[in-house]
């Protein structure tokens, strides 16, 4: 990685950001490994139907109410310590998964992980922006980022294959734990106290802001797209093909779903760059309007794979189908659209809480704005792939990303002139 925002940061030692972005990957990492065998674990314990529901559920609603308090807190006091104290109940909720024996201590526990990946979400972007300097804030996001995307890729790979080794999630979890214990130490002893400090309910004036009511103008649509699309996929490829999906083996959905996390990792660094350099508000517009463009495009691949005469069988993942190679450059492309908007967004959301605002307070905006969508979403989709197709649901969800992007756009040039797409 360039040192270009190291030394623009000044006296910051680098090792403080990489403490942040170890938590990153600490998160990351523990989040994709539940969704992985969370299945498997409620099976063992004879969890179905609206109980297996519930496990979905309650880690949803925690995160949704936890981000408040939690934002309040960073900003208030010292955001090293609400981290610290996130890890160490992050250390007794993955400990406490590895001997859950009922559906409601499993419940319980599912809900504390989502105020452990909330607060450590909230705290580490927090500070990172408030590390960062104006012109490398969003490159450090990038890298932050990229370090979740990497606990993603690594999770989703091997927690699946330790849970059939080990046969159970035991071992798995007390790996997570020794993970989150690491993550404690390095943040105790290389992370630096946290001096800023925001009286009153910083929510209050910040859901006033003009600007980060233009973001919202893009993020609550944007939302829709991404839960749709992004979840979906996976369907689209594992479906049984009487209902409109692929029915591709599991391992090669595997593959096709961390295509998109890989490129977001390899390119958020760079292009948290670029658009320090070059005008966020440029790079969310055009990612967020290029995702949608990509995300119609998915229910072709059948189509797209027959024309080109590709084969439905390849090694390792066995029989696929035509629209394997279409779906997984597709999906690969998808990251590369999102790692142009991910970091410019969060950046600019951090430039409007770092001057004495509230910078984790800014965060936790961003975070329940995108909640109404993503709890929509699911539902929509849902629907639509019933009562219209499966093909419906890209259609849509491709729909709102470029409509949340010409918003935008119109928001932006209304309220902050022409000149803001590239000056902001």
């Amino acid at each position: 990685m360039s040192s270009s925002a190291d030394s623009a940061d000044g006296s910051v030692s680098r090792l403080q950001f990489w403490t942040l972005y170890l938590s990153r990957f600490a998160g990351g990492f523990g989040s994709i490994a539940l969704i992985i065998v969370l299945p498997k674990i409620a099976t063992d314990l004879g969890i179905d139907g609206v109980a297996f529901g519930l496990l979905y559920t309650a880690y949803t609603l925690a995160q949704t109410v936890a981000v408040v308090p939690l934002a309040w807190a960073g900003d208030r006091y010292d955001k090293r310590i609400v981290l610290l104290g996130t890890l160490v109940i992050g250390i007794a909720t993955y400990a406490a998964f590895s001997v859950v024996t009922d559906g409601s201590g499993l419940l319980a526990v599912r809900a504390m992980q989502g105020v452990v990946f909330t607060g450590m979400g909230l705290m580490t972007l927090g500070l990172v922006g408030e590390l960062a300097t104006t012109g490398t804030r969003a490159s450090r996001i990038g890298r932050a980022n990229a370090a979740s995307f990497a606990a993603s890729i690594v999770g989703g790979l091997s927690a699946g294959a330790l849970y059939d080794y080990f046969g159970g999630s035991r071992e798995l979890f007390l790996l997570i734990t020794g993970l989150y214990v690491l993550t404690f130490l390095a943040t105790a002893l290389l992370l630096s106290a946290d001096e800023t400090r925001v009286e009153g309910f910083p929510f209050a004036d910040l859901a006033l802001n003009r600007r980060i009511l233009t973001l919202t103008s893009f993020r609550a649509q944007y939302s829709v797209a991404v839960t749709l699309v992004r979840n979906w996929i996976p369907v689209f490829a594992g479906y049984a093909a009487a209902s409109g999906g692929l029915a591709m083996p599991a391992f090669a959905v595997s593959v096709i779903t961390v295509s998109e996390k890989f490129t977001n990792m390899l390119l958020q660094p760079y292009t948290g760059r670029l658009s320090d350099a070059s005008g966020r508000a440029l790079f969310v517009f055009a990612g967020g309007g290029a995702y949608g463009v990509v995300a119609v495009l998915v229910p072709f691949t059948p189509a797209l794979g027959d024309m080109l005469g590709l084969p439905s069988t390849l090694p390792v993942l066995g029989a696929v189908s035509a629209a394997f190679l279409p779906l997984l450059l597709l999906n690969a492309g998808l990251g590369i659209a999102d790692s142009f908007r991910e970091p410019a967004s969060m950046a600019l959301f951090a430039d409007e809480g770092s001057d004495g605002d509230g910078v984790a307070s800014s965060f936790g905006i961003r975070e329940l704005v995108w909640r109404p969508g993503s709890v929509v979403g699911p539902v929509a989709a849902g629907w639509l792939m019933g009562s219209v197709g499966m093909e419906s649901v890209f259609f849509v969800g491709g729909g709102f990303a470029v409509l949340g992007a010409l918003t935008f756009l119109g928001v932006l040039r209304r309220y902050h002139g022409a000149s803001a797409l590239r000056e902001w």
